[in-house]
């Protein structure tokens, strides 16, 4: 009768290839501790919002529950606790689901939370996702989401304070068939209503000796930091829209932009420009539903050709314009974004982090439709972007030691979305929605071509192929890990530069382009 074999350690290039599958796998979600000992403060905010529906603007109500400590030591983590965000979507605005022939809705919620001490000020992003909710015949919907937050550490004495600030809702609509409705995936932005109490405070967290006050309250000095107001996020600006940035370098306008936060983005004599074109960047984040966690795209420079409007169906109510314009990624003469790099915890201690790119492999399509209704001048516009995009993987490290996972290690095909014009738009491509309104005389809210803003979507992550790491083929694990379907998107692109037609800016208007042809706008990605 044989002995079992006792198993051979695993060299140590094994073990950290393992730990960078882990990692690659498995992005770190925030998990909060238990809240402090000292003493737990429970809040139930009531608060108002206003929300951009397809129909316009509405008041939502929102509650925002958590358990905050009564007081930290300096240096301690401040991590709040079964923290639920619950919104209240209005009849009207339920109305504007089922008339996109939504059953159901998934909704996933994203509040910015600003976080101030003294003068030093921040803001956190407060992830909740909800189960799938039956839209009602009538009344309003509830959308109850839950999530784990970051914590906050407060660095020196004195009261840290927590406030509500935006509120995007992203809604996963579903058919009474189980099919995707409408656009698939809708995000509702909303900013806090003018009457929001308390500029929205949720929170104030006693950090270091006691020299405040009663617990949760400021000191009697009034030497307690006020929390930064909530950004508006009005739709109506474009700049907060497509969170507005401004170059860096000293003399822009008129200088060129010489110290900025993105890659350079400009035509060249391999790219010479049109009368007809456009530059712009975008930014984003991606989910990936396994994984629980996100992706950032970072800015990435688009050169956009514009095309000419045509006469769209007739309709007695509407004047309709169609516009096919094109696009292709611009990075060191490459249709790709620039690489970027994600860094993961895996098992809690081991950091990974990925470097990785999305690569054309046809062009990108901008199809808009422009609708101006006769009896108001009023215009609205729906946009399909539609992009055939693989993922490729180009590296990994390990606690800082490289990992060959070879050079063709990517998707098998791009990403896909259900398209709404399977017949006119066949291969696979992802694709993003965004729609655009304008009432005469008024900004625009929402997405235009032009002035840029939020376009979203979902998306099926194909399998991978290639992946090869020294000579061990990682594709099946890396697609049973990452690969799958409901993964939401959301991206947001900047005020875009007319390069026949600059805008350098002056006393009437905004900058829209650099003196070297530049974008001037640098959007801010959303989540």
């Amino acid at each position: 009768m044989k002995g079992q074999r006792a198993a051979a350690p695993r060299p140590s290039r094994v073990r950290a290839r393992s730990a960078a599958i882990g990692a690659f796998v498995v992005l770190a979600a925030t998990v909060p501790a238990a809240a402090s000992a000292a003493g737990t403060q429970e809040v139930d905010a009531e608060l108002r919002y206003v929300c951009a529906l397809p129909s316009g603007r509405q008041p939502v109500g929102v509650r925002v529950s958590a358990a905050f400590p009564d007081r930290v030591e300096a240096g301690e983590a401040i991590s709040p606790v079964d923290v639920t965000t619950t919104v209240e979507l209005p009849a009207d605005a339920v109305a504007d689901l089922t008339a996109l022939e939504a059953a159901t809705a998934r909704a996933a919620t994203r509040l910015t939370v600003g976080v101030a001490q003294d003068e030093a000020a921040a803001e956190a992003t407060w992830h909740g996702a909800a189960e799938p909710a039956a839209l009602p015949g009538a009344g309003p919907l509830t959308l109850t989401a839950t999530g784990d937050v970051p914590s906050v550490t407060g660095r020196s004495d004195g009261d840290l304070t927590f406030s509500a600030g935006n509120l995007a809702v992203d809604l996963e609509l579903g058919a009474a068939d189980g099919t995707a409705a409408g656009p698939g995936t809708l995000t509702l932005d909303c900013s806090p209503a003018e009457d929001t109490p308390k500029d929205g405070l949720l929170a104030t967290v006693r950090v270091g000796t006691d020299t405040a006050g009663p617990s949760g309250s400021p000191s009697p000095s009034g030497s307690a930091p006020k929390a930064p107001a909530p950004s508006s996020g009005t739709p109506g600006a474009p700049q907060d829209r497509q969170g507005d940035r401004a170059p860096k370098a000293a003399g822009d306008p008129p200088g060129a932009a010489a110290d900025r936060d993105a890659p350079p983005c400009r035509y060249d004599d391999a790219h010479p420009p049109t009368p007809a074109s456009l530059n712009a960047y975008v930014t984003g984040y991606t989910n990936v539903r396994k994984l629980k966690g996100a992706s950032l795209l970072p800015p990435s420079c688009m050169l956009i050709e514009q095309g000419n409007p045509v006469d769209g169906p007739p309709d007695p109510e509407y004047l309709i314009f169609d516009t096919a314009s094109t696009a292709d990624f611009h990075y060191e003469g490459r249709k790709q974004t620039p690489p970027f790099e994600s860094t993961f915890l895996t098992f809690g201690f081991t950091p990974v982090t990925a470097t990785m790119v999305l690569e054309q492999t046809g062009p990108i399509t901008i199809d808009s439709r422009i609708k101006m209704r006769w009896s108001d001048f009023r215009t609205i516009t729906d946009t399909y972007v539609r992009a055939p995009l693989v993922l490729r993987v180009t590296a990994l490290e390990v606690n800082g030691t490289p990992l060959d996972v070879g050079p063709g290690c990517r998707t098998e095909t791009s990403l896909t979305s259900a398209d709404p014009d399977p017949a006119n738009h066949p291969g696979d491509h992802l694709v993003l929605y965004g729609r655009g309104e304008q009432d005469l005389g008024l900004p625009a809210t929402g997405y235009l071509l032009l002035s840029g803003g939020s376009l979203s979507g979902e998306t099926t992550v194909p399998a991978f192929t290639g992946c090869d790491a020294g000579g061990e083929n990682l594709d099946r694990l890396l697609t049973a890990s990452v690969s799958g379907p409901g993964n939401l998107l959301k991206q947001v692109q900047g005020q875009t530069c007319s390069i026949a037609n600059p805008v350098f800016g002056d006393e009437f208007n905004a900058p829209q382009c650099t003196r070297d042809l530049q974008p001037y706008v640098i959007p801010v990605p959303e989540r």
